[in-house]
């Protein structure tokens, strides 16, 4: 068996495995432990928790002053504008000066990183023709927090443009558009978001999405 430390062979197999899991988590760690919100309909489910060490929060800052170096050094380069809307996103949820993941609220700081969020996001959009999704899901998740849902809808509308086989991104819409009180939006993303679902789910997607019309905050729980 692996884990039979008895031989030396073996002893330096498992600890060629622990250094690989290592490495992964810790790649995972930088580039996916953020977030806030992931329920309903919620995609990138990966960016979820934050921290409060502050090892963390210093790799956070500088992966932030790298971002806004490379925009600088190269500021139409729609792929740097992309990595600073990922760093400012975990730059924002990160648990301390802006968001307190007990309570899974962000402070005034944490609200002025989310408007950088979508200001970094705007830049991105007039640099590019082909938004890469990921990036989209973090700017609609900001806008979200924000309440500034009409952008959030947009945002969630290009996730779905690149990936359009898939029920969550349309779900996500259908409730942003909603509480944007862009209803004939909202009724065709839910309409399709169903359709894309298997039949036993249907009802409950229907649901949900019907209960999402009259309240904004399923909008951002995506």
């Amino acid at each position: 068996m692996l884990f039979d430390l008895r031989s030396r062979g073996r002893r330096r197999t498992v600890q060629a495995v622990y250094l690989g899991l290592a490495i992964l988590m810790g790649g995972g760690l930088i580039l996916f432990g953020v977030g806030a919100g992931n329920g309903f309909g919620g995609i990138l489910n990966a960016f979820t928790g934050g921290g409060s060490s502050s090892a963390q929060k210093q790799v956070v800052s500088q992966q932030e002053k790298q971002a806004l170096a490379a925009v600088k050094a190269n500021p139409n380069d729609p792929a740097a504008w992309g990595q600073l809307v990922s760093a400012r996103w975990t730059s924002a949820t990160t648990e301390g000066a802006n968001f307190d993941q007990n309570t899974g609220t962000f402070t005034a700081t944490g609200k002025k990183e989310l408007a950088s969020v979508g200001q970094a996001w705007q830049k991105y959009l007039a640099l590019t023709n082909k938004p890469d999704p990921t990036v989209a899901i973090l700017a609609a998740r900001a806008y979200a927090q924000l309440g500034d849902y009409a952008n959030q809808a947009k945002a969630w509308e290009i996730e779905t443009l690149a990936d359009p086989n898939q029920a969550k991104g349309y779900e996500c819409l259908a409730a942003a558009a909603y509480a944007a009180k862009q209803t004939r939006k909202g009724d065709l993303a839910a309409a399709k978001a169903v359709s894309l679902v298997p039949k036993v789910q249907q009802l409950t997607v229907k649901q949900a999405l019907e209960q999402a019309k009259t309240s904004p905050a399923i909008a951002q729980q995506c």
